[in-house]
């Protein structure tokens, strides 16, 4: 079945046009070059320069997302695509499908990823952000340590506050294998500082092989600790990964499959 291409009524160009300009931060062009077209009798030419704005819309909305990509620091090979949500329980594909929506960055929802190492946590994380990214959202995926790292170093620098705000400007900050390294109390400070300041205001994602009891070796004291747990939950979705390790059964297979002289067969590689 052929679809029919509508011709937008004149009104709807001129409201197009006048939208258009106004989001290019054009706004003489818009409310001058409808009326100066038609009254010099080219009416007939809206419509052509209404494609040309819808072109430099899409054109400017293609150069964000690269550069979104970029800044996200997101693995590229873990994507939408490259997920295997075959191996997922049935309830964990229903919510990471939902979440790829992206209003819970709208809720300032926090996901909170839990499971064994190789279980794929992060490749969840990142394909969410991923969808995100294409729709124009700013992510940052970046490691617990090197995150830690870096808010250290700020606050040597007297530069604490800068830090946070920049990290502010990201929708939806992923921060990987929290509790994978044990922290001091230098660490747990700042680490706190940054969840008690996107509290209820920007979407935070976490992932874990630490269950919450687990958590003072995050925090370094009880009371650090149910602070931060208390803000991460408060709005958050838990996903948990109740799955074998698939790092693991890349290695069973290949060690099965693999000849004599350490090569492994096309057609024995895991699918």
């Amino acid at each position: 079945m052929m679809t029919t291409y509508t011709q937008p009524s004149s009104v709807e160009m001129k409201e197009r046009i006048a939208q258009l300009c106004a989001a290019f931060k054009l706004p003489t062009v818009g409310s001058e070059a409808v009326h100066r077209f038609t009254r010099a009798g080219h009416s007939d030419a809206l419509g052509i320069l209404l494609e040309v704005l819808q072109q430099e819309a899409e054109d400017r909305r293609q150069r964000r997302i690269v550069r979104l990509r970029r800044a996200s620091r997101l693995s590229p090979g873990k994507t939408w695509d490259t997920l295997e949500h075959e191996r997922l329980p049935i309830r964990l594909r229903q919510q990471i499908e939902e979440l790829a929506e992206g209003d819970f960055v709208d809720r300032t929802t926090n996901l909170l990823a839990f499971g064994l190492p190789g279980t794929g946590k992060s490749h969840v994380l990142c394909a969410i952000g991923h969808r995100l990214v294409e729709a124009g959202r700013s992510v940052l995926f970046i490691p617990a340590y090197r995150l830690v790292q870096d808010l250290l170093a700020a606050k040597r620098d007297l530069e604490l506050p800068r830090a946070l705000r920049k990290l502010d400007n990201f929708d939806f900050l992923i921060i990987d294998d929290l509790g994978y390294l044990p922290q001091g109390t230098e660490e747990s400070e700042v680490l706190f500082t940054l969840i008690a300041e996107r509290y209820e205001r920007r979407a935070l994602g976490i992932t874990s092989n630490l269950v919450f009891s687990e958590w003072e070796k995050v925090f370094d004291n009880p009371m650090a600790t149910a602070a931060a747990i208390d803000r991460v939950v408060h709005h958050s979705v838990i996903l948990e990964f109740n799955v074998p390790s698939y790092r693991t059964a890349v290695a069973e297979h290949r060690q099965q499959h693999t000849d004599s002289d350490g090569y492994l067969h096309e057609d024995n590689r895991l699918k």
